[in-house]
């Protein structure tokens, strides 16, 4: 499998490759026409060298001989010696063509050096007259150095006028090719590119478009991405959990089609419409098949999907069996907090919950399912409805008998009447229903009384837009088991 990372790579190796084999071709070709530049340049530098040198000794000579001290002698023989080691020089510029002519220049300085060495020993000899010839005859053969100098760049120009034409030529052809090489890798490198951003981008818009129509809930059509990336992988598992939820949801439907034709009518009571929505679903399969997803989405690496599936069998689970038995109160904030993190999963940062709870409270006796439907009411008013989503706090503090169980959230607020209507006990009013339990408030308030056998058991604060408090007042001792029977049995 070719990961994304790994065509990302690919695409920046071969844009840096490119660029290295354009550098160094260029490169190349311009340190050679360089090198032969400077290599001409150095032939012409070292013979007017030797013109000048041979100059300087003959000025140095001249004053040498007007004035003959120690200084000018050692400024004359320094003159000298720069003159032969230029003479070295220039037996390197011999080729085939000035073979003949370097050979009498290198000569011509040898008698200039000789000259300048017979002026000198006359001069010391009291000879003035012979050293001013040999002054002369040196005079002369520094003209002719000179000359010879301005003849052989003369045959050097006439030597490499074919080879400075060649070098423009060869300049003006580097430029064509280099503009060739950067046309011709600046196309294939954008062709490249398109062809890359296609094998990233058509796949991800195929999977977004499948995303779509599950959120429009047509679970029935196929996801299919053909590709060797993690794209493909993430299209598979996409395409399984589809699968997976269709079968799910035909399933449940076919189970709840069969149990409805049996149901005969609608109980009036809470816990017996949970009973009846209980004989709809078959808990082993339901249990089964949830279990086989988080595993499934685990091994997938989906682990927040695991996660979620795990939290809905979990509250599934402890909403069918314990109906029917009083639990401690840490039972039902654990089931309250799996309730929670799958509302989370649905609002995101919509939705913020507190939560403060003394430990020492947790093991007071409370009805089943008595605190999930307040917070399912706290979500459906406060954060469902808001487009900034809500706040929902949740404190269980202990003052001496009691544990208070305050329940709070920054929604709408209830009207008095609805409060009202909430805390009566006539139970041929309409009752509402919660979404996950079938549950509703007023029947909480209800089982609540009868449980601790207290009508004070709760309290709700509440005002138009600012909100909604629920308070339990919970004694850490109940008086009676009468009320918790029936409690279980209202």
């Amino acid at each position: 499998m070719n990961s994304i990372q790994k065509k990302i790579l690919t695409l920046s190796a071969v844009v840096i490759f490119s660029m290295v084999v354009i550098w160094v071709v260029l490169t190349y070709y311009n340190q050679r026409t360089q090198e032969q530049y400077n290599d001409i340049l150095q032939r012409y530098l070292r013979m007017n060298e030797v013109t000048n040198l041979s100059q300087d000794m003959v000025t140095a000579l001249n004053n040498y001989l007007q004035d003959p001290t120690p200084m000018k002698l050692h400024a004359l023989n320094d003159s000298k010696l720069k003159l032969l080691e230029s003479k070295q020089r220039m037996a390197e510029l011999r080729n085939e063509h000035n073979v003949f002519t370097l050979t009498n220049y290198m000569n011509m300085i040898d008698s200039l050096v000789g000259s300048t060495d017979l002026s000198i020993n006359s001069q010391r000899q009291k000879n003035n007259e012979m050293s001013l010839t040999r002054f002369a005859e040196a005079t002369r053969i520094s003209k002719y150095i000179s000359e010879m100098t301005l003849s052989l760049i003369d045959k050097e120009l006439k030597t490499y006028d074919t080879f400075y034409r060649g070098i423009i030529q060869q300049s003006a052809q580097l430029k064509k090719m280099g503009f060739v090489i950067v046309g011709f890798i600046s196309i294939v490198l954008v062709l490249f590119a398109y062809w890359f951003s296609l094998s990233i981008t058509r796949p991800i818009q195929k999977l977004t478009f499948a995303a779509r129509e599950l959120s429009k809930g047509r679970f029935d059509r196929k996801i299919e991405v053909v590709t060797n990336d993690e794209i493909s992988f993430l299209a598979r598992t996409f395409d399984r959990m589809r699968s997976s939820i269709n079968n799910l949801i035909s399933e449940i439907q076919h189970k709840a089609q069969l149990e409805s034709e049996l149901q005969e009518s609608r109980l009036l009571l809470k816990e017996s419409q949970l009973r009846s929505l209980q004989s709809q679903i078959n808990p082993h399969f339901l249990f089964n098949t949830l279990d086989t997803l988080s595993k499934k989405a685990y091994l997938e690496g989906a682990l927040e999907t695991s996660d979620l599936i795990v939290n809905v069998a979990s509250l599934l689970r402890y909403n069918l069996r314990n109906m029917d038995r009083s639990v401690t109160l840490k039972d039902e904030l654990n089931n309250l907090l799996q309730y929670v993190e799958i509302q989370k999963t649905r609002f995101a940062d919509r939705m913020k919950f507190d939560l403060e709870v003394d430990e020492s409270c947790l093991t007071i006796p409370i009805p089943s399912l008595a605190l999930q439907p307040l917070i399912e009411n706290a979500v459906i008013h406060a954060v469902e409805p808001m487009e900034d989503g809500g706040v929902i706090v949740f404190r269980a503090l202990k003052h001496g008998d009691y544990v208070q169980v305050e329940i709070e959230d920054n929604g709408s607020g209830i009207s008095d009447d609805k409060v009202k209507r909430i805390l009566e006990e006539d139970s041929e009013q309409p009752q509402d229903q919660g979404h996950s339990t079938g549950i509703g408030f007023s029947n909480v308030v209800r089982r609540l009384r009868l449980f601790y056998g207290n009508d004070d058991v709760i309290r709700i604060i509440s005002a138009a837009g600012q909100g909604t408090k629920v308070i339990l007042q919970l004694p850490v001792e109940r008086r009676s088991e009468t009320g918790h029977e029936a409690a279980h049995r209202g």
